[in-house]
């Protein structure tokens, strides 16, 4: 990416802009209202906290056709308009990035300031400051881990997306480092707005209802369990999680179990094979998708939350673990770090000793499980929505002023 001269600074025209009339942004929501999980969600929650923060500027939320069967989930608020496209986001794609129609978003909004597109990939600006956000490279780093036909779609629109962007946001340090080193993209341009945690994950005590929870999801009442969640392909390190399962079950006489909840994702098939060929395959359970209402009590019920993924732009389980007081293991790998801090166990991922030792260590001891428990609910509170917002419109800020 060729490095534009001009940085953006605050100055005076920011304010004499505000004074005349507000700053007009327009939002992709469309991941908000298509994905419940994931991106979707990390989406969703920012939009919300940065129009309940800017009562200011003026919010247009674009979005594409819902896909069938969901209900679109939008912030209430005076500032606030939408407007449905009404085309597939698939054939926006086809349309924008692989015919590269020469058709500006603006065209379709009409007068904007600023346009983020916050998941990927970015369609032509015309008469606007363009924002991206990149939650992740994946799809550069561990090729072998993303779908064929989507690893091919991001690696030809992601980094002209980041060439076309007049400033970038990722998810973390080590993405912003991603972004620059394999994208080329100027370390100006490139800010962190990290995740939050919504303050409906805190720590859920009524035993009824986690019993009710573990009965609906194929466990017994009061059997400790290990948790993961996740979407179930290479990426998220689930096969290693499973042989280090093993090595616990085989020293220790424990009744833990394993859930796994999340939704089949890129080779799953490959995964469950492996998993149904464990010495310990009768004690790992799979849940499949949790509906966000029933995480909290989840993550409250679980002893131990595991998260040995070899990759992510930021980990917002991990938080949400953290914030309903549940003891952490995740991998000492690229963003997880910055998450983890001090407040959970941090293991090498490809190192199934390691993280079967980790596990053994909470499962035996009461005492290390109630300090990770202090020092998980301490760390969450570096973590909100406010936060990231108040990141986020600094951005819009400065980009409307440059």
């Amino acid at each position: 990416m060729r490095h534009r001269e001009t940085t953006l600074t605050r100055s005076s025209s920011l304010t004499s802009h505000a004074a005349t009339r507000p700053t007009r942004i327009a939002i992709d929501y469309t991941a908000a209202i298509n994905q419940d999980a994931g991106i979707g969600r990390f989406v969703r929650r920012l939009v919300h906290a940065v129009v309940d923060l800017d009562h200011a500027s003026s919010y247009l939320l674009v979005h594409a056709a819902p896909n069938p069967g969901v209900t679109a989930r939008f912030p209430d608020a005076p500032n606030v308009s939408r407007r449905a496209l009404r085309v597939s986001e698939r054939w926006l794609n086809v349309f924008w990035h692989r015919l590269q129609a020469p058709v500006p978003i603006d065209w379709l909004t009409g007068p904007i300031d600023i346009y983020h597109s916050p998941d990927f990939v970015l369609p032509p600006v015309q008469h606007a400051r363009s924002i991206l956000t990149v939650h992740d490279l994946a799809f550069l780093l561990y090729p072998e881990c993303a779908d064929e036909r989507l690893r091919a779609y991001l690696e030809r629109t992601v980094p002209r997306s980041v060439a076309r962007a007049d400033f970038v946001l990722a998810d973390s340090e080590n993405t912003r480092n991603d972004v620059i080193c394999l994208l080329g993209a100027n370390p100006e341009r490139v800010a962190v707005v990290p995740g939050g945690v919504d303050p409906g994950f805190r720590p859920v005590d009524d035993a009824a209802q986690q019993n009710a929870l573990r009965r609906r999801l194929g466990l017994d009442d009061d059997v400790p369990f290990i948790l993961f969640v996740g979407v179930i392909e290479p990426r998220k390190n689930l096969a290693g999680l499973v042989e280090a399962f093993a090595i616990l079950k085989s020293r220790q006489s424990l009744p833990h179990k394993l859930l796994v909840v999340g939704r089949r994702g890129w080779l799953w098939e490959g995964i469950v094979e492996r998993v149904e060929r464990s010495p310990v395959s009768q004690d790992i359970v799979f849940a499949g998708f949790v509906p966000e209402e029933d995480l909290s009590t989840l993550y409250s019920a679980a002893q131990i939350f595991a998260f040995p993924s070899h990759y992510e732009g930021f980990g917002l389980p991990v938080l949400e673990a953290m914030a309903c007081g549940t003891p952490v293991v995740a991998s000492r790998a690229s963003s997880l770090p910055e998450v983890v801090g001090d407040a959970g166990l941090q293991v090498d991922p490809d190192d199934a000793e390691q993280l079967a030792a980790a596990l053994e260590l909470l499962a035996l001891n009461p005492d290390v499980r109630d300090d990770m428990r202090r020092r998980g609910l301490e760390r969450v509170g570096q973590f909100t929505w406010q936060a990231a917002a108040a990141r986020l419109l600094d951005v819009y800020h400065r980009v409307a002023a440059s």
